[in-house]
């Protein structure tokens, strides 16, 4: 890691990226070691979930450390009292904060007011931790990142940017179908570009999603209407309704591509009903990946820095 926090796949040195997934492969397959025993964590969740919570508690757990859960209703981020307090307090009594919040700001305000490692496990701009544990899965299926091409169909979200910058640090070719309204936001799809081209790889978009998945090795989706979003929940489902993905959409892709959506899944939405079952899906083992994804991240930032 550059520094002691992860908030963004940009925090990882590119070389490492793959040494990243590496790690998680072997602690999903051998013993995991004890690096947190004696160690407590505090999960900050403004967000409510179910993947993210049960696999950083898991890891944590099975790395020999404690958790305490701390909701939004209990702490309230700038509401009840101002980030850099909650901050400053956390920092004195445990040794990792890993934090699930609404602005990508609140991550930066933990991360200026703490001595300790913070991870974000999401954020308005960023899930990279989800994005690990999707190369993870992709690397388990195919053996490899670099050369393949992911396809991602929808919203140019928090997924879609980390996605974007996994795929351009991996050596991955990354496509985004999306209404010209909903493209990855400039900074983020700017500097995805920027990383893609000194590791020759390609950044493309396009509103029609035949001309992204053609021959893709990855299908990816994701929500149409992220946490934060609902106000605009009927524009949405109307921008969006030619953006399933489905049955056709996945023929246009190679015949042993990989289906992948982070969940929740809405289906009749984003995708077709069965698609969480497809033959070429890998989504519960995208889900499983997040456990092993999130260790491999612990281990390096308390090696790297402790």
């Amino acid at each position: 890691m550059k520094g002691k926090d992860f908030l963004s796949i940009k925090d990882i040195i590119p070389e490492e990226f793959i040494q990243l997934i590496q790690t998680a492969k072997d602690m999903k397959d051998h013993k995991t070691p004890q690096i947190l025993e004696g160690k407590t964590a505090a999960l900050i969740f403004e967000k409510p979930s179910l993947r993210t919570r049960v696999s950083f508690e898991v890891g944590i757990k099975q790395m020999g450390g404690t958790s305490i859960f701390l909701s939004n209703n209990e702490i309230g981020l700038g509401i009840r009292e101002p980030v850099s307090d909650v901050a400053k307090v956390l920092d004195r009594l445990v040794d990792l904060v890993v934090a699930r919040v609404y602005s990508h700001e609140s991550l930066i305000a933990l991360s200026k007011n703490t001595t300790v490692p913070v991870i974000n496990a999401l954020s308005n701009t960023a899930h990279p931790c989800q994005a690990l544990g999707d190369c993870l899965t992709i690397f388990e299926q195919k053996g490899t990142l670099k050369g393949l091409s992911l396809a991602f169909v929808g919203d140019g979200n928090n997924i879609a940017g980390s996605l974007a910058l996994a795929c351009a640090y991996s050596g991955m070719d990354f496509g985004i179908a999306s209404p010209e309204k909903y493209q990855l936001k400039p900074e983020i799809w700017n500097e995805a570009n920027k990383l893609a081209n000194s590791n020759n790889t390609k950044m493309k978009w396009s509103s029609n999603i035949q001309e992204i998945v053609s021959d893709a090795d990855i299908v990816y989706t994701d929500v149409w209407i992220s946490m934060g979003d609902e106000e605009e929940k009927e524009e949405r489902l109307s921008t969006f309704s030619s953006y399933q993905v489905n049955e056709k959409v996945i023929s246009y892709a190679k015949s042993d591509c990989l289906f992948m959506h982070d969940m929740p899944a809405h289906r009749g939405e984003e995708i077709s009903e069965n698609m969480l079952n497809h033959p070429n899906s890998v989504v519960y083992q995208q889900a499983e990946n997040r456990l092993h994804a999130q260790k491999a991240v612990i281990r390096n930032i308390f090696e790297s820095n402790h």
